[in-house]
Formats: C-alpha cells, structure tokens, sequence
C-alpha cells in the first residue's frame, strides 16, 4: 500500500503536465499557412511537451485577436500590421511568436490587365475584405506614386479575392495572399500578378504571429507550444512530401491542387525560430506606421512583442 502511494506521488507532476491546456484561435479554417501548428499535433509534439491544444477556427476572421484580448482564448494567430494598429487602439497584446516570417499579402492584378504599375490604380476599384488595416496598407503603397485613397474607389468583396479579380467586378484587389491567390488564378487558367508590399514601400514583417494577453499569458505554456511548432517545422523543411501527406490526410478538403500548391510556396516562409523576436522589424513598422500618420507615436518594442523564451518576462 505504502509502495502504491508513492507512485501515485511520482506520477503528479507527469500528469500535471499532460493536463497542460492551451486554446489557440486561428485566423481563418485550417490551410498550409498553418502547417507547423497541425503538423505538431500529428507529430505528437505538443502532447511531448505537456500539452493539450485546443485549435479552434474563428466564427469571423476579425475576432481572434479580440477573443484573446478579453481573456477568452490563450492565444491566437494573427497579423503584425494589424498587431500594432489594435496595441495603438487600446487592445491587451503582445506577440508571443511567429508563424509566418515573411510577407504573404500583396496587391493582385491581372497578369493581363491595364495595372502595370501602382500609378495606374488611379481612377480604378480596388477590392478589400479587412476594413482599416487593408486600406491602411493600401494607401501606404499609393503615396509613393502621388496618389490617395481618394484616388481609388474601395469595393468590399467579403474575402472573394481572386473569383472578383476574374470576373472584373475589381480592377485589384488588396490582401490577397501570393501563396494561395495566385495559384488558385493559374488554376482557373487566368494569369496574375502580385505587387509586393515589400517591395512597394512598406518595411519587411511577419505575416502571420502569435497573440497573446500580456496581462494574463502562461510564459511557460507559450514556451513550449513554441517548442514543439519550431521542432515542427524543422520535420516539415527535413520531410516536405510526407509532412504534406500527414497534414492534408487530416482533412478531405486540404486534399486538392490549391493546397498542395499552397503548401509547396508557403513552406519556405515558415519561422524557423518561433519564438526569436527581431525587435528592429517591429521598430521599422511603428516608424512605418506613424510616417503613414496611421499612428500618432511610437511604442518601443516590449509594448508590441515580447520574447518569451527570453528572462524577464515572467
């Protein structure tokens, strides 16, 4: 009996971990920007590390982030521009990590179509789906070429990107992603063309992070979710074909030709340190931002993202 209490007391803190629970809100339903988050799961990371994620899609893609904010989810995936516009808004968060370490938004045209450059918008209907952030981006790229907002007439497409391109409802349309927009036009047989916000005047960022409630987050559950998504990707950049049979056999819908495709361009893009914050990106964008009068000062960069796999931030 004696022997029997005391591997019920070496078996507490084992199981302790194991009941570990974290929430995780996506930006939208599951697709290859979220390899690394699926793949850990399959892969048996997070249960390694102790834990048990619940992955949930968003009702509304605006609401991750707010979800988070009013302390309802743990963390959710999310955007670096829009980061800093809802921090400057009042909202409690803080980048935790990184999924996506490069742009994917652009600004799409047809490959055949009138908009050889950004100064031909002028006078044209440009299609946006997130009200405030997109049209932020867009104005940024627009004032190099001597133009406003004012010069362009802004059309809701309600997140139908590439089918209103293609069916010249919208001369352009802004945040379209280059990995899944793109491949869904050559699909349809109608060529496209990307206009890199990168490479349109706007500094370089991450596409897709980590939010967290700093007033409230687990630095220690953070830490190894980030853990087991960075052992993820590694598996993914080591094993791309079976990485992309484990993740698209998790649901019939990931197996067609956009998402194979997908998978192929996004893999590169995946952060290969999740956790590793490059503070100067962040500075660059808060200067960016306030240049682009979106904001009104800047916030230094513990306001916006944290490291937590770095002491201080308990």
């Amino acid at each position: 009996m004696k022997n029997l209490y005391l591997l019920l007391l070496l078996s507490l803190p084992v199981q302790s971990l194991a009941d570990d629970k974290l929430t995780l809100i996506l930006d939208w339903f599951v697709n290859p920007d979220h390899g690394p988050i699926i793949i850990a799961r399959e892969k048996g990371y997070f249960k390694d590390a102790g834990l048990e994620i619940e992955i949930i899609p968003p009702a509304d893609p605006a609401d991750p982030p707010k979800l988070v904010a009013a302390g309802k989810a743990d963390i959710a995936v999310s955007y670096q521009p829009q980061l800093h516009l809802q921090v400057h808004a009042g909202l409690p968060l803080v980048r935790v990590g990184t999924l996506v370490a490069t742009p994917l938004n652009c600004l799409l045209v047809l490959a055949d179509g009138p908009i050889k450059s950004v100064a031909d918008l002028a006078g044209m209907k440009v299609g946006f789906s997130v009200a405030g952030v997109e049209e932020a981006l867009l104005g940024a790229i627009l004032k190099p070429h001597g133009l406003g907002m004012n010069d362009v007439e802004l059309v809701n497409v309600n997140w139908s990107m590439s089918p209103s391109l293609m069916s010249k409802q919208v001369d352009a349309v802004i945040g379209a992603f280059r990995n899944f927009e793109l491949n869904q036009m050559k699909i349809e047989g109608v060529g496209g063309r990307c206009f890199y916000l990168e490479e349109e005047g706007l500094p370089a960022y991450d596409e897709l992070i980590y939010v967290a409630n700093p007033k409230g987050m687990d630095k220690d559950k953070i830490g190894r979710f980030l853990a087991a998504t960075e052992k993820a990707t590694q598996f993914i950049i080591n094993h791309p074909e079976e990485s992309w049979a484990m993740f698209s056999a998790t649901a019939k819908e990931l197996q067609d030709e956009l998402n194979r495709l997908a998978w192929r361009d996004t893999l590169p893009r995946f952060a290969l340190r999740p956790a590793a914050l490059d503070a100067g990106r962040y500075q660059r964008m808060e200067a960016f931002l306030k240049d682009a009068g979106l904001i009104d000062k800047t916030f230094t960069t513990d306001k916006i993202a944290l490291d937590v796999s770095a002491p201080g931030h308990e």
